[in-house]
């Protein structure tokens, strides 16, 4: 069993990848003509103009709005997610999809089976009827035979989509589960942020859902009902940004990176699990050295521990550099979005850390608009009101205990 243990670990660090190596950015600003070609270039992601996006805020906002536009599918709904576990929102989505399967909607549900926890009764009422549910890259029994095949297994599908009829999508950093009901500051549950879109957006919305549903099953996603004629719902320009590590690419990285070394006024960075690498907490140095506020929105409260102490080992180098930190108190903090310039926003999946730039399956929408930048710029001022703002005299007094453990942490800190 020892031996057993000790080869899954070895086999784990081997399959632990990183981004590629970046040694020279582009000198250019989020202001600069060329910047659209660039991150278009570099995320291999297409800007496209006429969309409707709407921040949703914590389960409160959130699933109310998800459950009616479920209840209002004609043809197709796809659903793509990492953790899917019991409680009332778990049941309360399966039977509103289930209704919609009996009703004649094809409906394709992929879990991810390393972050799904449901009981059977979940799938299998989604199953009885008529929904096609499928597991993200499910451990089979000749992977347990053939050990090497579980070097696959640690690349995760994190990824957070619903697309309704082609036409309305929802993603962001949510999980199926009762903690992320509520306002997001009530202790024990998560504060979140999510969107949902409507536009030609969506039909990138879609296609990263159907990248996802071809690995798991085989089956390639057309027509119509997935696929329909979207005509312009708004004016805003955004993009999809999906990453696949497994295949080789890593745009969330590229996304970050550029837009954070292109800004000129602000960068607020809101994230549960930030353990970012040289190359990226250098760019976050460089970017306040040169005026840039750079402020990174944390939480004081985390479900993984030693995720916890790896991030807080980065502190010290970025507060003697003029980035501040806080630590959201109240309740779990899980949102993944980022403000830039106030002009340039990010809402997804992707966390400021390894797995998600280099090992996840993952997906951001980005929008490149003012109103939506100035929304979640007030939104991050007012976490921060219910944050503690942490001095580099705080980092410095910490414990023997947390310097033990972010000592332990940096050996693994790329596979947390």
């Amino acid at each position: 069993m020892k031996r057993t243990c000790c080869l899954l670990s070895v086999l784990l660090f081997l399959s632990c990848a990183k981004v590629l190596p970046v040694y020279e950015i582009p000198d250019i600003t989020l202001s600069d003509p060329s910047f659209f070609p660039t991150i278009e270039a570099h995320t291999d992601a297409a800007i496209v103009g006429g969309n409707r996006i709407e921040i949703l805020l914590n389960g409160d906002e959130t699933f109310p709005v998800m459950l009616e536009e479920i209840k209002k599918a004609k043809q197709t709904i796809n659903f793509a997610q990492y953790l899917y576990e019991d409680g009332a929102i778990a049941y309360a989505l399966a039977k509103a999809f289930a209704e919609r399967c009996r009703a004649g909607v094809q409906a394709n549900i992929l879990l991810d089976s390393h972050g799904t926890n449901a009981p059977d009764e979940i799938p299998g009422m989604m199953r009885e009827a008529g929904c096609n549910v499928q597991y993200f890259r499910r451990v089979e029994a000749p992977q347990v035979v053939l050990i090497w095949k579980l070097l696959r297994y640690n690349y995760r599908n994190h990824r957070r989509i619903l697309v309704i009829d082609g036409r309305i999508g929802f993603t962001g950093g949510y999980g199926i589960k009762d903690t992320w009901l509520g306002d997001g500051r009530t202790e024990g549950h998560w504060r979140e942020t999510n969107a949902r879109m409507e536009g030609p957006i969506v039909k990138h919305l879609q296609a990263g859902f159907t990248e996802s549903w071809l690995e798991a099953t085989g089956a390639l996603l057309g027509g119509a009902g997935y696929f329909p004629r979207l005509e312009a719902r708004g004016k805003l320009p955004a993009q999809i940004v999906k990453s696949s590590p497994v295949g080789g690419s890593f745009q969330n990285y590229m996304l970050f990176l550029l837009s954070i070394t292109s800004a000129k006024k602000s960068i607020l960075i809101t994230n549960p699990y930030f353990i970012p690498d040289d190359r990226m907490i250098n760019a976050m140095l460089s970017a306040a050295a040169r005026g840039v506020q750079v402020i990174v929105l944390v939480p004081g409260k985390i479900d993984h521990k030693i995720t916890y102490r790896a991030s807080r080992s980065n502190y010290g180098r970025m507060l003697l550099g003029g980035i501040q930190i806080y630590e959201y108190m109240p309740a779990l903090m899980h949102a993944k979005t980022m403000v830039v310039d106030g002009i340039w926003a990010t809402v997804g999946s992707t966390n400021f850390d390894n797995r998600s730039f280099a090992l996840n399956e993952e997906l951001n929408l980005t929008v490149y608009d003012g109103g939506v930048a100035e929304k979640l710029h007030r939104i991050f001022h007012e976490d921060l009101k219910y944050s503690k703002k942490i001095t580099y005299a705080d980092w410095e007094a910490r414990g023997l205990k947390e310097k033990f453990f972010e000592l332990f942490a940096f050996p693994i800190r790329d596979l947390l």
